[in-house]
């Protein structure tokens, strides 16, 4: 179920609010500019209606209009106590002193009312606003502060952290792995040629029903399985007595026969005769075979906690900061604290058992043995001294045929220089 921003809504509308209440004060008219003038009350109703003249201060003449006298005023300044044998009382009033009405009285009782009425709203408008922004965030903040209890950002990188080295050694192994195939392919693809170059066509007799007869190959300069592999189906079709059909079944009992090859010949390492390709090969093996059994466990051991890491860190991102648990919702911050638990078991157990540092340490390993012996003459060495474990690696990783080590020959000693 997604969340339900309440406080938010809240808080909106206190804002809204408290936006239509400056709106109503901005919409009450100004006052206009004003001059106070002695008003003569000619007559008067009990409820201040009367009649008054006054002299227009700005064209300087007598006026008489209908006015709202203050019928609370002192009874002394209203008829017959005013002026003795009159009808005439006295108020004070006021008259425009600017714009088009210029010299008019101006009563205030008839504009107060609908001003303080609208004075009244803003008033109201606010105090409901200011009510409901306190409310918005006084109850943001106390959901929020619930929301980021979980958050965890140093093991959210500690974890990415383990799961970078985990990773790293598992890639650094694979690719100490792959050099060794890269440094043995080309020397057993030419182990293979040289076998199926002394390989006569006669082998291919008994693989394609008797249609094709050696002798029918030699003469056309067809000697070897190797020659029919390197002529291809087209040139065979052009010999005497060859046809499509034949041609084809030759063409394929020659890649069976050195598929055949490729699986029981294998590359040998001679320490008297090396050359680029075997210096290659023994120096990618040197790399793994000094790094040991531990490079392997490593590897293995970084491929498995890092498939385990990575589905809890993908989970923990609403973990790793206030900003993602404040966006998420509800089911990700429920997986995010349950994978920050599972996360830091997993790290007090790498912890204890150093396995960061262990990482750390084979990748050195395997990265410095790769670049340190650039010439292999400590890969000579090393395989010398231990030629078994180097043929033993090699065919666990090419799946090549089994072949037992070759000891390199015992070397002369030299007759000291006299």
């Amino acid at each position: 179920m997604r969340h339900v921003p309440f406080f938010r809504w809240v808080l909106t509308i206190g804002v809204i609010l408290i936006g239509c209440s400056a709106c109503v004060y901005l919409s009450v008219p100004d006052f206009p500019e004003l001059r106070q003038v002695d008003l003569t009350v000619l007559d008067e109703a009990p409820n201040g209606r009367c009649t008054v003249r006054w002299t227009d201060p700005f064209e300087h003449r007598e006026r008489e209009e209908p006015y709202m006298c203050d019928a609370e005023r002192d009874p002394i300044l209203k008829a017959p106590d005013y002026e003795a044998g009159s009808d005439r009382g006295w108020d004070t009033g006021f008259v425009v002193a600017e714009g088009a009405d210029k010299g008019t009285l101006y009563s205030l009782d008839e504009d107060d009312g609908a001003t303080d009425e609208r004075m009244g709203l803003s008033d109201t408008l606010a105090m409901v606003g200011i009510l409901l922004t306190a409310v918005g965030l006084l109850g943001g903040n106390i959901r929020a502060v619930a929301r980021v209890g979980g958050v965890r950002p140093r093991t959210v990188r500690r974890a990415r952290r383990l799961n970078q080295a985990a990773t790293l050694v598992t890639q650094d192994h694979a690719r100490a792995v792959e050099a060794v195939r890269e440094a043995w392919a080309p020397l057993q693809r030419e182990r293979v040629e040289e076998t199926l170059r002394r390989m006569p066509v006669a082998r291919l007799r008994g693989r394609i029903g008797g249609r094709l007869r050696a002798r029918e190959l030699e003469r056309a300069g067809v000697r070897t399985v190797q020659e029919v592999l390197d002529s291809g189906a087209w040139e065979l079709e052009q010999l005497p007595g060859v046809g499509r059909q034949t041609a084809e079944e030759a063409l394929t009992a020659a890649h069976r026969l050195a598929d055949a090859a490729n699986r029981a010949v294998a590359v040998r390492l001679d320490a008297e005769r090396p050359h680029a390709g075997t210096t290659a090969l023994v120096a990618a093996l040197h790399v793994l075979v000094e790094a040991g059994a531990e490079a392997r466990k490593a590897a293995e051991g970084g491929r498995t906690l890092s498939a385990r890491l990575e589905p809890l860190l993908y989970d923990a991102v609403a973990a790793s900061g206030f900003r993602h648990m404040l966006g998420a919702g509800p089911e990700q911050r429920r997986r995010a604290r349950a994978a920050v638990a599972e996360l830091r078991f997993l790290l007090d157990w790498a912890e204890q058992v150093g396995l960061e540092e262990r990482f750390g340490q084979v990748s050195v390993d395997l990265l410095r043995g790769a670049d340190g012996d650039a010439a292999g003459l400590d890969a000579w060495v090393g395989f010398e001294r231990r030629c078994a474990e180097y043929y033993s690696l090699l065919r666990e990783i090419t799946g090549s045929a089994p072949t037992g080590p070759r000891r390199p020959a015992a070397r002369r000693r030299r007759a000291p220089v006299l």
